[in-house]
């Protein structure tokens, strides 16, 4: 009831607009996003990599109204992905496709996606990020169209989904590279899985079948992107019965949370990039955020309380 509560809020235009202005909820959005402003996310882009672990950026926001507007985030993801590289930073971007004008026109978004591969290192990735179900079947379609085999063109998908095991099938034998998350949106019973057991088992099976599907060279790069740790030991698990190389997978986890085991996974030896959201567009991620980890609420609850 909790979680459907906040993935409630995360759509209500009214809480969108007047929570961000409360102070205590401004200082608790701060445990996962380090400020709004690019140079923000890129000193914590720094000190990650101090930390021995690389990073991804995205700058929250999403449906944007009009082309123009898709024209800007993709100037700021070129801005930001230039001042990256000269900065030395292994940073990768992670963009949704209704920020880039997917809800206008699907060429023009493509065509913002091969931009945006232009400007990206050749031993970088430029992640799609999956929004609701309603555009998934877009997103896989354009990840085809503009990704293609060259293996540079990262694809989110949603464990929680009655329809991933498929598009996992359907992705194998073209490199593309996966990254695996449970799922934070609002969906319905007959679209995705609801009980937190059942999500949990679904991830384990998606994670084997991805590390399997790597090791035999039929997707690119696998990131196992969840705080669970049973679920990070067992994909450390499989991945060491396969023998995969460390370059061939890797776990992403997000920016403030459970930093700990962030830094336990790397000095153990495992690559782990970490996840930096900024941008003044928060409110709907942050609210996911909290559902997919409802004990995040006990920090919002201190910060309440003063």
């Amino acid at each position: 009831m909790l979680r459907r509560a906040l993935l409630w809020a995360s759509r209500n235009e009214v809480l969108a607009r007047r929570l961000p202005r409360l102070g205590f909820v401004q200082r608790a959005t701060r445990r996962f996003l380090p400020g709004e402003e690019l140079g923000d996310a890129l000193a914590e882009a720094h000190r990650m990599a101090e930390q021995g672990m690389p990073t991804t950026l995205t700058r929250l926001g999403e449906n944007v109204d009009t082309p123009a507007q898709a024209d800007a985030v993709l100037d700021h993801y070129r801005e930001a992905m230039a001042t990256a590289q000269e900065a030395g930073l292994d940073t990768e971007l992670s963009v949704k496709l209704t920020h880039l004008g997917l809800d206008q026109d699907l060429d023009g978004t493509a065509n913002r996606v091969h931009a945006l591969l232009e400007v990206m290192p050749d031993n970088q990735l430029l992640w799609l990020d999956m929004e609701d179900s309603s555009y998934t079947d877009r997103t896989m379609a354009l990840t085809r169209d503009v990704g293609g085999d060259g293996g540079r063109l990262g694809i989110c998908l949603q464990a929680y989904l009655r329809r991933t095991e498929g598009d996992v099938a359907a992705l194998e034998g073209t490199r593309t590279p996966v990254r695996l998350v449970k799922g934070a949106y609002r969906e319905s019973s007959s679209v995705a899985l609801v009980e937190p057991q059942a999500v949990d088992r679904a991830f384990a099976v998606l994670t084997r079948r991805l590390l399997e599907a790597r090791a035999e060279e039929r997707l690119g790069r696998i990131v196992v992107a969840t705080h669970d740790t049973a679920l990070l030991d067992e994909a450390a698990r499989i991945a060491g019965e396969l023998e995969l190389p460390s370059d061939a997978w890797e776990y992403a986890m997000l920016y403030g949370i459970r930093p700990d085991e962030q830094q336990r996974l790397a000095d153990a030896g495992h690559r782990v990039r970490v996840l930096i959201a900024y941008g003044s567009e928060w409110f709907p991620w942050y609210m996911r955020r909290l559902a997919e980890r409802p004990a995040n609420l006990v920090f919002v609850a201190r910060q309440l309380l003063g």
